[in-house]
């Protein structure tokens, strides 16, 4: 008699043949029937996948793609409904891990604000932002303050080397980029208010694994509901 987690096991395998490797998975989709929700990469596509088989459902992977497009700059890929890749086409495993909780999480008419962004510091009165310039060929960002604090240059150390750490991004001399040298403006707003606060997003993130260990089952996947 075959089990239904061998079942579960054999399916989850095939998606990892197909589509590589689960990079986030979203236990409970909040804006459409708590279902699970992953991303995976192979090859430089990235793609949305869920097993749950809820009427509508393949509605909502398009509209979580989308936002994928809309909040992370990434572009669908043709004749997919469920598929993107960046423009520089290469991965970037771990931005893309908070681009995911975002485009699943956020309400599906949620976008980006226009402009320049700035964010509260969480240690200092600080507004945090950041500068782009291109450097020999690579898009460079550093993040700049305004207002007053007594360790300014500190807190710059801090969150830059928060983008370093969440953005998977190289320091410079006067910055930080992404390895691929490309201009992800929409990546780096994501990430500044992460790269604000490591210690708080890292409890984020132990608790959100946690929860995913504790509601799913093979690699993360609850059966199809």
């Amino acid at each position: 008699m075959v089990r239904l987690n061998d079942i579960e096991r054999g399916r989850t395998t095939k998606v990892l043949e197909q589509y590589g490797n689960c990079v986030e998975l979203v236990p409970l989709d909040p804006n459409f029937h708590d279902i699970t929700v992953a991303l995976y990469e192979k090859d430089g596509v990235s793609t949305v996948w869920t097993f749950s088989q809820q009427p509508g459902v393949e509605d909502r992977i398009r509209q979580i793609r989308d936002q994928l497009v809309n909040l992370g700059g990434m572009e669908p890929v043709e004749d997919t409904h469920n598929q993107v890749r960046f423009p520089c086409y290469q991965q970037h495993s771990r931005p893309t891990k908070f681009l995911m909780m975002q485009a699943v999480e956020k309400n599906p008419d949620y976008s980006m604000p226009e402009g320049k962004v700035s964010v509260k510091d969480r240690r200092s009165d600080l507004m945090l932002s950041f500068d782009v310039s291109e450097v020999e060929g690579h898009w460079t960002y550093r993040v700049t303050a305004e207002g007053n604090a007594n360790n300014i240059s500190q807190r710059l150390r801090a969150v830059t080397s928060g983008f370093v750490r969440y953005g998977e991004m190289n320091k410079l001399e006067d910055g930080v980029s992404f390895p691929c040298g490309y201009r992800h403006d929409q990546l780096a707003v994501l990430i500044l208010p992460y790269a604000r606060n490591v210690s708080g997003v890292e409890d984020m993130l132990d608790t959100a694994s946690l929860r995913g260990q504790m509601t799913t089952g093979t690699l993360g996947f609850a059966p199809p509901t």
